[in-house]
């Protein structure tokens, strides 16, 4: 990829007037016929101010030349971020293509310098902009919606000379092919297909379009196509690796190794020294099953690239942006409103082994299902259902979530999107959130007669809307960590730190089984636990552990020089 760049313009309006002043017009415009018997051009008078008035012209035009060069920057300091317009119309910005504001915070200006490789501030998916508290409001609730300090920190995806020079070959690559089954649910396949990326950068090969595996427990058969922008996807990664729709029928009689029992934790070098000479010989590599297997902690060239495939690359087909946007945009319109993504749904509860918060009644439907098929099962095997809730391993249930809120300093007049599938025991589940947040709404109750009926089953699809939706919120809230969790954090971090609560689980039960503790004391310890997770740029370097998507600062992001704004 090509280095960013500043672009300065600085024409001079009063150049073509001092030209035509001068005899270079004469060489520039079609002179009219002159008589030489009139004229005697040819004096040393004449040849002087001639000569005086070409130089001048010369120096002119050298200054003029110079204006429209770009300067140059520092490489080691950011690309400059230029705000964007409050009314965008482009196209290929998510929020521009549903003609909405765009956030207050300003994304970076990346130019190319070869015009067919696209500029990354036009890919980003941009949420609409943070209201602000107007009116008389109480000060818990003015401290609930305010956003945090973004301190200064943008994307930033400078590539280093090294990785350029290398793109210039892989981007290329037309012997090795990369073919990526990706499972799970949406979010899960969107973090494989980040590291399928990633891992044909390593391997320097030809990514194929990655295949998403069919859904068993959603019963989902959507194709890459039918969610994501294929094409989008394409070109914005054309400078990193050659992705293509399919295989070339050169290598479909080919040998094709399939690799699905991936250690966890790989390194770079461990895929190359794994795969690449068995893919030299074979031309094709079939992966399955990467959840999260790639190490965290890559060279820094391969942590930008997770973010640009991530923030940039993997924006959702027209008709669910479309569709997302003006879902976002009914909720927007009505003031501040917080997302939830609540995990509630039956699947989650048998998969952790949690206990859902609604009975006996229905734990026994969730224990009998489990007991079914245990390889549901994903939670630690060795410990009881109330000993993982206590370990903060379970989704709070919908009373939790409605306690947790209101000691925050949300107000109870405020909107709720409800983000996330059916939940298990259906109304009965949400009952104790919507008796303290009546104006609770889901997908299916802001979309209109039809709207959502092209994606019934569609879970995925469902899934990419709530996305959408929960971005543009003022305050986003997850149940549970999980992937739509952590990517949603690290979203709202790279578009300008957009507020995100992340609850401390494990230290809030306690106090929400200790009935002595007074509501005001409540309060008081939810909101110390909570005082630096509420979206605050959080450095990935103090834990290694930690995913860049999740934090993308410090790769993803930097600070600007002073006097850059």
């Amino acid at each position: 990829m090509a280095r960013a760049r500043n672009i300065t313009m600085n024409p001079l309006p009063f150049f073509p007037y001092l030209l035509s002043l001068s005899p270079l017009a004469s060489l520039i415009s079609s002179p009219k016929k002159i008589n030489p018997r009139n004229h005697k051009l040819c004096t040393p008078s004449n040849l002087s101010v001639f000569f005086l008035s070409l130089l001048f012209s010369f120096t002119f035009l050298g200054i003029s030349i110079l204006g429209f060069m770009p300067t140059s920057q520092d490489s080691s300091s950011c690309p400059l971020i230029s705000p964007p317009s409050p009314f965008s119309s482009s196209s290929s910005s998510l929020s521009s293509a549903a003609h909405s504001p765009l956030t207050s915070a300003s994304l970076s200006l990346m130019v190319s310098d070869n015009e067919d490789e696209p500029r990354l501030s036009d890919s980003v998916m941009v949420p609409l902009p943070a209201h602000g508290v107007v009116g008389h409001v109480s000060e818990e609730e003015r401290e609930f919606w305010q956003q945090p300090d973004g301190l200064g920190f943008r994307p930033c995806l400078d590539f280093s000379i090294g990785y350029r020079k290398a793109s210039a070959q892989i981007s290329k690559e037309k012997r090795r092919f990369l073919v990526v089954v990706a499972s799970g649910g949406l979010n899960q396949q969107r973090n494989e297909i980040v590291d399928a990326v990633v891992i044909a950068r390593i391997l320097e090969a030809a990514l194929v379009v990655p295949v998403l595996q069919v859904n068993l427990i959603w019963g989902d058969e959507s194709e890459f196509s039918d969610i994501f922008d294929v094409k989008h996807f394409k070109r914005i990664l054309q400078a990193d690796v050659r992705v293509v729709s399919s295989l070339p029928s050169t290598h479909l009689m080919s040998r094709q190794s399939t690799e699905t029992k991936i250690p966890h934790d790989v390194s770079p070098l461990w895929i190359r020294s794994r795969f690449f000479n068995q893919l030299n010989e074979d031309g094709v590599l079939v992966l399955k099953g990467l959840d999260s297997k790639l190490s965290k902690n890559l060279p820094p060239d391969l942590q930008k690239l997770r973010c640009k495939v991530a923030f940039h690359a993997l924006r959702y087909a027209a008709p669910i942006r479309e569709l997302g946007n003006r879902l976002a945009r009914r909720m927007w319109i009505e003031g501040p409103y917080i997302a939830l993504h609540l995990r509630l749904e039956k699947d989650v509860w048998v998969r952790t082994g949690c206990p859902t918060g609604l009975g006996a009644e229905y734990d026994d439907i969730i224990t009998k299902l489990r007991e079914s098929h245990p390889d549901y099962l994903t939670g630690r095997l060795n410990m009881t259902s109330g000993q993982r809730r206590l370990a903060g391993l379970c989704p709070l249930n919908a009373l939790e979530m409605a306690r947790l809120l209101k000691a925050l300093g949300a107000p109870r007049s405020a909107r709720v999107y409800s983000a996330g599938g059916e939940p298990f025991g259906g109304s009965q589940a949400l009952k104790p959130l919507v008796a303290e947040f009546s104006n609770l709404v889901t997908k299916e109750m802001l979309a209109r007669d039809g709207e959502l009926s092209q994606y019934i089953n569609k879970s995925s699809a469902l899934a990419a809307i709530d996305y959408i939706v929960s971005l543009s919120s003022d305050v986003f809230v997850p149940s549970h960590g999980g992937n739509m969790g952590r990517t949603m954090q690290g979203h709202r971090a790279y578009v300008g730190h957009m507020k995100y609560i992340r609850p401390n689980k494990r230290a809030v039960l306690p106090f929400f089984e200790d009935t002595s503790i007074s509501d005001t004391e409540f309060r008081t310890i939810m909101r110390k636990l909570h005082s630096k997770s509420q979206g605050q740029p959080e450095m990935r370097t103090n834990r290694r552990d930690r995913d860049v998507i999740a934090y993308p600062v410090p790769e993803c992001m930097c600070k600007h020089p002073t006097g850059i704004f």
